[in-house]
């Protein structure tokens, strides 16, 4: 099959690999039709990983079910799917309870097979494929992994109706948050470093350019001057040594700050007012992508809520590329200043 692989200096080659069979008989056998770009990939992008060398990469996908193991039962050949790339070992403790996105094992296990977007053809359990309504398109399915971290983070977070909440970063991330957040009744500010039309226009009560505005003087006075009920931290990477403090200044006392954009490997240095955020009570509650709510896989709330319209995923969507065309996809990605890239669709 063609598959995107990445090279030592971290960009991708198109080339031919082995494509990979049903190892058993509840797994499925699927064609990648769209893969999507997200921060975390762009993390990545263009940058010397070894352990990553000549891998496959990619975790935002849908396609079509092409075969299935004999006790396959949920999907059929020919299906229009989603499929769940976030997939534990099924052995350890957190398994077992369903928090598989706290798996030990996670990245080694979903590598080798779900976490593949960027290849002609994956395959995975019967229950990471999710068959798709016919009113969702490949595009708007891609979207469901970005939606589902989302979801993920509301749990986390506790957010009520009436809420008044703050979001750092208006990417795929920070938009999917904002529109769970509006859905669910609360009032929404966003931010972002650069102006975001798409934000007001799905539904933020206000929409601030952080280049030209001070957040905490912002969410002061959205809030009459006592601080955002919670703060959803969207932006990650290199951004967080500045936006992880902003956070914590825009939170009330006894308010909370959600950490769902993702962190650089290794070691990162933040300052933080410890003694004011002790004495004030805000909570820091890391966000880790998703897994099970109660009874239901976030991923499948994720869809169902695309479903009915609850989210809406053709907004999102700024730019498209052919798999042979996806170091300049990715360059659009990095490059969102110029680009004003929002989420970067693949057809493969």
């Amino acid at each position: 099959m063609k598959a995107a692989v990445k090279t030592a200096r971290g960009r991708f080659e198109i080339t031919e690999v082995e494509r990979l069979g049903i190892p058993d008989a509840d797994w499925v056998l699927a064609r990648v039709r769209v893969a999507g770009i997200c921060g975390t990939d762009l993390r990545h992008w263009d940058k010397p990983e070894p352990e990553l060398e000549h891998h496959i990469v990619g975790h935002e996908l849908a396609g079509e079910v092409v075969e299935i193991g004999s006790a396959v039962t949920n999907v059929a050949p020919g299906d229009r799917v989603v499929i769940e790339s976030v997939m534990g070992d099924g052995e350890c403790e957190w398994c077992r309870v369903q928090q598989y996105n706290l798996c030990p094992n996670l990245y080694e296990v979903r590598t080798k097979c779900v976490s593949r977007a960027y290849g002609e053809f994956v395959t995975g359990p019967a229950s990471k494929f999710y068959k798709l309504p016919e009113h969702i398109s490949f595009e708007e399915a891609a979207l469901i992994d970005t939606f589902s971290v989302c979801v993920h983070a509301q749990h986390k977070s506790g957010l009520s109706i009436n809420n008044k909440v703050a979001i750092i970063g208006a990417g795929p991330i920070g938009l999917g948050q904002l529109m769970l957040a509006k859905a669910s009744g609360a009032d929404v500010l966003i931010t972002d470093v650069v102006d975001s039309a798409l934000a007001k226009e799905l539904g933020a009560d206000v929409v601030l350019n952080t280049g030209r505005d001070d957040p905490a003087a912002a969410a002061m006075a959205f809030t009459g001057g006592r601080g955002v009920d919670i703060v959803f931290e969207c932006s990650g990477g290199r951004s967080m040594p500045v936006t992880l403090p902003q956070a914590t200044q825009m939170a009330r006392r006894g308010g909370k700050v959600v950490i769902v954009g993702g962190f650089d490997k290794g070691v990162t240095t933040i300052g933080l007012e410890w003694q004011r955020i002790q004495m004030s009570e805000i909570q820091i509650i890391p966000s880790a992508s998703f897994s099970f709510y109660g009874l239901d896989a976030e991923q499948g709330i994720a869809l169902e809520l695309l479903s009915k319209g609850k989210l809406n995923a053709s907004k999102l969507i700024t730019h498209r590329f052919t798999l042979d065309q996806i170091n300049d996809a990715f360059e659009a990605g990095a490059a969102k200043e110029k680009t004003a890239a929002t989420f970067i669709a693949i057809s493969i």
